[in-house]
């Protein structure tokens, strides 16, 4: 059992290491790897949520668009199955994925086709050729006096990627927070005749019913080439965090969100806090040089990230709850004294509000470009060592039942507050706003989408603690309350039924079938996905969410873990160890 002041010293080293000006960041790995034989897809985590490999034989690289087209039309006259993937490879489903019979598959990398990004600043517009990373997208733009409204809060994305995928950040205001809908144009590579040379190039404007299959397409019905973004007069913005008690989330969500244009709301619930974020934009004389540098996404020492793994790993397998309680105390502790990563003029943080760029408050990521000088840290879930390693389960709720969700949560919570300090070791429940989409695949509605993070065995047949309490949010979210999934994250089970929750799916089968007809962009792990297609059962196969346990042998019965209905939403059935540890 790891003691108090171990943890203080895992806490102090984080600090420390945080504080030591010459620490550089190792760049993530290439997510393919080749060894003169096969090649390996891996996303950023080293580990799909079936864990089982991507292999394939034939990977290409395009600096052009012309390139990339001769791909297509190479794997189109081959009948090849062909899929795309950035140099990020963030995504945790297996999007990216061709096939599983690695001869008849090509994976196309867009890591060398990112040199052009064209600005229009008298019609406020910017193109970027796919693979352009959204950071240096943002950098040019903001020197050009102008700025990209919506961006996820991780850079380490794609301008294709995060818009194949819903990739959004926090609003109701204006076009909303999802990166998508201030897309105004895109082109799209697509099979064709032989006539045609196999594959053309085809422009897809803001008038066209098209935008909506391919602006949010999951990369399934063709391969983007160039992306159009809407921009605005560059502006600032002003960020404060208020950390105050959760009594009143469920009924302060809807009018925080109108209020602050970039608001959002991190829920702690084992801490009975909330951390509201009043996040409004100010005009460019403002005062203030700021940045949002999150502590979450900043270079970890090695050492650091690997002794809280440690940490985490020897509270499981003592099944003590209170070792991660008192790392998650100390960890929340640290955000607010930093302002999580907030620093005025640039430096550090010396009080609220921090005010600066749109640019460099939107989003952040420094773990991904600080060039090497000596081996010592790297982003924290860098699996090339034995630091985090987590699921990542978000959720998309409608308005109306957002609040009837939080109440439940809350009273699956005072059954045993301790039993959430796994998830608020990481981050809480992340909460944040998008508007109502025209995409397809988009939120039909005005919604409330909440993410959290929990601890990820290093093998898969490893049950974790209290993994029911987490399985029965999951349950909560996705059935209950028909939340819709985040297309590039969440564990398989999210995904059941998918097709159900969005008004317009079957719009997007018939375009995919316009634009795809042979499903050369289809696998059967998209298919999973598109298609919310479950697992077949096996023994264990509810540990990593590739089913819902109907029977003990989902779960680890030889570990102890039994299938169980759940404590407040009874229709969920999850892995308990024992049936009544969640009691005591």
């Amino acid at each position: 059992m790891y003691s108090f002041r171990w943890l203080l010293g895992v806490l102090h080293l984080l600090l420390w290491g945080s504080t030591l000006q010459n620490i550089r960041a190792i760049p993530p790995r290439d997510p393919v790897q080749c060894n003169g034989t096969v090649c390996t897809l891996y996303n950023s985590y080293g580990a799909w949520g079936d864990r089982k490999d991507c292999i394939f034989k034939t990977v290409a690289y395009p600096k052009t668009e012309e390139e990339l087209r001769l791909v297509v039309a190479y794997a189109n006259k081959n009948k090849l199955k062909a899929k795309v993937v950035s140099k990020f490879s963030h995504t945790i489903p297996k999007l990216a994925c061709p096939s599983s019979r690695p001869d008849d598959s090509l994976l196309i990398s867009t890591a060398k086709y990112d040199s052009n990004i064209e600005i229009d600043s008298a019609n406020f517009i910017v193109t970027a050729d796919a693979g352009v990373a959204l950071r240096e997208l943002i950098d040019k733009v903001e020197e050009a006096g102008l700025s990209l409204v919506a961006a996820p809060y991780w850079e380490g994305v794609s301008v294709a990627g995060l818009i194949s995928t819903g990739a959004h950040g926090s609003s109701w205001w204006g076009k909303g927070g999802a990166v998508h809908d201030h897309v105004i144009g895109l082109s799209l590579i697509v099979p064709a005749s032989e006539s045609e040379g196999y594959a053309k190039v085809i422009q897809i404007g803001a008038q066209d019913q098209l935008l909506n299959a391919a602006k949010v397409s999951l990369g399934i019905v063709g391969v983007i080439s160039k992306v159009k973004f809407s921009l605005e007069p560059g502006f600032k913005r002003s960020i404060t965090y208020n950390y105050t008690g959760d009594s009143l989330i469920e009924s302060e969500f809807i009018e925080h969100g109108k209020k602050y244009e970039f608001g959002d709301i991190t829920w702690y619930p084992s801490e009975h806090r909330a951390v509201y974020r009043y996040d409004s934009r100010v005009s460019m004389d403002a005062s203030g040089d700021g940045i949002n540098d999150f502590l979450g996404f900043q270079a970890n020492e090695i050492l650091a990230s690997e002794s809280v793994r440690a940490a985490e790993k020897a509270s499981e397998s003592a099944k003590n709850v209170n070792g991660k309680c008192t790392l998650a105390a100390i960890t929340l502790g640290y955000k607010k004294l930093i302002a999580n990563g907030l620093k005025n003029n640039g430096l550090i943080f010396t009080g609220y509000p921090v005010v600066g760029r749109q640019g460099k408050m939107q989003t952040s990521g420094s773990c991904l470009y600080s060039p090497i000088t000596r081996i010592d840290s790297s982003c924290a879930w860098d699996p090339r060592y034995k630091g985090l390693f987590f699921y990542e389960s978000t959720a998309i709720f409608s308005v109306s039942k957002f609040g009837d969700f939080i109440r439940d949560v809350k009273r699956l919570r005072d059954l045993k507050p301790e039993n959430f300090c796994g998830v608020d070791l990481y981050n809480g429940f992340l909460i944040r706003y998008i508007k109502a989409s025209k995409a397809y695949l988009g939120q039909s509605e005005d919604s409330i989408v909440v993410d959290f993070n929990y601890y990820r065995a290093d093998d898969a047949s490893t049950p974790r603690l209290n993994q029911d309490v987490t399985e029965e949010v999951e349950q909560m979210a996705f059935l209950k309350y028909g939340a819709r999934p985040h297309w590039a994250k969440n564990r398989n089970l999210a995904f059941l039924n998918v097709q159900s929750k969005y008004p317009n799916y079957n719009k997007f089968l018939a375009a995919k079938k316009q634009l795809d007809p042979q499903n050369m962009f289809s696998s059967e792990w998209s298919d999973q996905i598109l298609f919310g297609k479950g697992a077949v059962k096996s023994d264990g196969c509810a540990l990593e969410g590739l089913c819902i346990c109907s029977e003990d042998r989902h779960c680890s019965p030889s570990k102890g873990y039994f299938c169980k209905p759940g404590l407040v939403y009874t229709e969920a059935r999850v892995c308990r160890y024992p049936p009544s540890s969640t009691l005591i």
